[in-house]
């Protein structure tokens, strides 16, 4: 079974806890609206997804959503990150971390990513 799974990620990480959650998102909705264009990204902070809301990004083929929490570092009044473009930086460290990978250069974890399921045209489904 674990093989046929499409995505194949750990999102284990010693910083940060692993809260289970389920978001929907409508891209006709103005705030979710930027999701339908290729290389933008959306902050989304609704109380209940991820441990400090979740950055959903359009890589031009697929969908991918990460944590807005720093990874590598405890979980502190700096640790949430912000977006810049194609990237998300955390405010502790400066660290800058791809958007299509999540990966940034000279840090031990890569951002905690959850799952994206595409429910329709406009529809996305988040996931952990």
């Amino acid at each position: 079974m674990m093989g046929c799974e499409k995505e194949n990620f750990s999102n284990n990480n010693p910083y940060l806890p692993n809260y289970g959650f389920s978001v929907n998102i409508n891209m006709n909705l103005p705030q979710f609206s930027n999701l339908q264009f290729p290389s933008n990204a959306v902050y989304i902070n609704n109380g209940s997804a991820g441990v400090r809301g979740i950055i959903v990004f359009n890589t031009g083929g697929s969908y991918v959503a990460f944590d807005a929490a720093c990874p590598n570092q405890a979980l502190s009044s700096c640790s949430t990150m912000t977006l810049s473009g194609i990237n998300a930086i955390c405010a502790c460290d400066g660290a800058s971390y791809s958007l299509f990978t999540g990966q940034a250069a000279g840090v031990q974890y890569p951002m905690k990513q959850y799952r994206v399921e595409q429910l329709d045209a406009v529809s996305l489904r988040v996931y952990n």
